[in-house]
């Protein structure tokens, strides 16, 4: 037979329209009322109904209780396996300041210096390198075990232009602004960059970003900068991949208003620049400054380790200064002052007759 009957014997009568409704456990200790069994209505011949006790009507069933605490596990697993990935997708991790450390490299004598600047880059160990933007080469990017190529090739690539702007940019050398840097970064670090330029008590110093000069105090006799170096890459983690720059940049510099006819000398620089990128970096064609250390020379090793580079100029000499004590009982402090001692093989060697008038 079809249907369901109902006590005439007629079929698809009565109660057919909810044959799709189940009155489970739930919806029956939520009811508010309960009839009395057959027993109890013998014993009193009140009404066939009595009312449930609130206490009684919100009883959660144990298989309830055991849901919801299975629900509440996996949302908590969803939230703490998203937070553990700061750098991929969705990581919602407060990004820290990158680590970095200046070494200055004081001279042991008196630094060279010629007002034919093509002249002290041909007599100095920069003779060879590459000029600006050009001289910045790539390695060839493979797949790895997470990253596509064409993923490794972006963040290669946006690590070149992250060199470029922090080290080869003459706007942003001379100080006048950090805009291409700035425009690089994760928003977050982008904050940590403008602290850093507004001086205090920035969480990174200005030479963990870039390279600069004060332009009251050193301007450029060449602009262009030679350059040399390498690039590697390798996932850090399983959802990011670690770019690492080394590379040695070279700069000629004078005083500030001196003219062409001061002598000018060679700053040389080696820097090691760690950067980090996860699928959403990538995207987002931003980086996310890991650390950076310098060594940078001839400079005096009292400089101001957190400002813009003050290199020694040509016919000066490093000072008696030494750097500034450190306590090593202190745990919380911010940077470490460091100095090394410059090799002279490192300086450029002008031919000493030409030079013997300069100092």
């Amino acid at each position: 037979m079809a249907g369901r009957s109902d006590p005439g014997g007629l079929p698809g009568s009565g109660d057919e329209e909810y044959a799709s409704t189940v009155f489970d456990e739930s919806f029956v200790n939520a009811a508010r009322l309960q009839e009395f069994s057959a027993r109890e209505r013998l014993e009193d011949h009140g009404a066939a109904v009595r009312s449930r006790p609130p206490e009684e009507r919100r009883r959660v069933p144990r298989q309830g209780l055991a849901l919801g605490v299975i629900i509440l596990l996996a949302f908590g697993a969803a939230l703490y396996l998203g937070n553990g990935a700061p750098y991929g997708r969705g990581g919602t991790q407060v990004l820290q300041p990158p680590l970095s450390t200046l070494v200055p490299l004081a001279p042991a004598g008196v630094v060279p210096g010629s007002v034919d600047t093509a002249e002290l880059f041909e007599t100095s160990p920069a003779r060879d390198f590459g000029s600006g933007p050009a001289g910045v080469l790539l390695p060839d990017a493979r797949a790895t075990a997470h990253f596509t190529r064409e993923q490794v090739l972006t963040a290669l690539t946006l690590a070149k232009e992250y060199i470029a702007a922090s080290a080869l940019t003459h706007d942003v050398l001379t100080g006048t602004t950090v805009v291409p840097v700035r425009d690089l970064l994760d928003p977050q670090q982008r904050r940590q960059l403008d602290r850093a330029v507004a001086g205090g008590s920035a969480a990174a110093p200005l030479t963990a970003w870039l390279v600069s000069f004060d332009p009251q105090e050193v301007e450029l006799a060449d602009p262009r900068v030679r350059v040399e170096g390498t690039f590697s890459f390798a996932e850090s983690a399983e959802d990011v991949l670690q770019v690492t720059a080394r590379h040695v940049t070279v700069y000629a510099v004078r005083p500030a208003g001196a003219g062409p006819q001061e002598p000018a000398t060679l700053l040389t620089v080696r820097r090691e620049v760690e950067m980090l990128f996860g699928e959403q970096g990538i995207e987002e064609r931003t980086v996310i400054l890991r650390q950076a250390d310098l060594l940078a020379g001839p400079m005096d090793c009292g400089a101001d380790p957190d400002g813009p580079l003050r290199p020694l100029f040509a016919g000066e000499r490093a000072g008696d200064s030494q750097p500034a004590g450190t306590d090593p009982y202190t745990a919380d402090a911010d940077h470490i002052p460091l100095c090394g001692a410059l090799d002279a093989t490192a300086l450029p060697s002008p031919d000493p007759a030409r030079e013997a008038g300069l100092f």
